[in-house]
């Protein structure tokens, strides 16, 4: 029997994704991305990973993810939802919106992908002739993000970590790319708008598929624990709909008047900010989310409940700052991250 993946007339070719969606039509086009996967059950099968594109006329391109990490949701619902609602009249220019870009991973509720293990997110930009992680990452970067004005990647903290909602971006190298970002993160209106050091052109996420591709991308972090909570995913509707109301692509009556809030500017660019289990234990938090601490501050114990009468081990806090982040799984090992703050920014 002749596989059709390495035969001439195959429809698609074994190293690259093929798409249902035409994304030069105009209109509204739901469909997948074909991945094509021989295994034992399926010898000529292709994975399906989701993808809307919604076009009218000239304007902004603007590429929206989610699923980067398959066991995020929040932006899962979200962007499944805005594709339902979102019809051509409302856009001007074109929206692409990839709900689960790591298809394998957010089937399976993991983070990374149950066939090759691939975090998505730390493999741009990508191998067409690599595992299947590999070439998801680079079908993103070399097709759904060339041209593209904008492109904002949805996360959250996943099952292992919960965070107070925020947008997060690699801030500018001059005044004018300073200006613009913050100009973005304000039209989203998160809680908590985080500026990064400026991207690495060669970086594995995301963002740096952007830079290379010469556009920005905006990242989030919108809740987590494994859940999807009513009211952050109302506040990232808000401040997204808004954003893309901002940009210019999208108009109508999902658009609000108004963001939000007001964020509050952070920067995370120390890590110091970061607090670590040094030993296996069960994790006791000892500062809540949002609350403002001081280098030195007992940061977290961690119990040793298999070594009768053996006292807890108390972690501190390395730094000043607000806390953004902590772990959910009381059950740590040595390396897992138990904290991360970011700190105030001073401009």
């Amino acid at each position: 029997m002749t596989d059709p993946e390495n035969s001439q007339s195959a429809v698609m070719s074994s190293t690259t994704l093929q798409s249902e969606v035409d994304f030069s039509a105009e209109g509204k086009q739901l469909g997948y991305l074909r991945l094509p996967h021989s295994v034992h059950r399926s010898a000529y099968g292709w994975i399906p990973i989701p993808i809307a594109s919604i076009r009218n006329g000239s304007g902004p391109k603007v590429l929206l993810m989610a699923g980067n990490h398959g066991d995020e949701y929040e932006g899962q619902v979200l962007l499944s939802q805005l594709i339902q609602e979102i019809d051509p009249d409302m856009v001007t220019g074109q929206i692409i919106i990839l709900p689960m870009a790591n298809f394998p991973a957010a089937e399976a509720g993991r983070r990374t992908s149950p066939i090759d293990e691939g975090n998505l997110n730390r493999l741009f930009p990508g191998d067409t002739d690599g595992t299947p992680t590999l070439r998801i990452a680079h079908y993103i970067e070399s097709v759904l993000m060339a041209g593209a004005d904008l492109v904002v990647d949805l996360h959250s903290g996943g099952s292992s970590l919960t965070y107070i909602p925020s947008a997060l971006v690699s801030d500018g190298n001059t005044a004018e790319e300073k200006t613009k970002l913050r100009g973005l993160m304000k039209a989203f209106g998160m809680p908590n708008a985080i500026f990064f050091p400026p991207a690495d052109p060669g970086g594995r996420s995301s963002e740096g598929a952007a830079l290379r591709k010469g556009t920005v991308c905006l990242t989030t972090e919108l809740g987590g624990a494994g859940m999807v909570t009513p009211s952050i995913l109302s506040l990232a509707r808000h401040g997204l709909t808004h954003l893309l109301g901002y940009v210019g692509v999208l108009s109508g009556s999902l658009v609000p008047d108004n963001p939000p809030g007001e964020s509050r500017l952070l920067r995370l660019n120390d890590p110091n900010l970061f607090v670590y289990a040094s030993e296996p234990g069960l994790f006791e938090p000892l500062a809540e989310l949002g609350e403002t601490v001081s280098a030195g501050q007992p940061a977290a114990r961690l119990h040793f409940t298999e070594t009768p009468g053996r006292a807890p081990l108390v972690h501190s806090f390395d730094a000043d700052g607000i806390v953004m982040c902590k772990r959910v799984p009381a059950r740590s090992q040595r390396g897992d991250c138990l904290f991360h703050l970011a700190a105030v920014q001073e401009h």
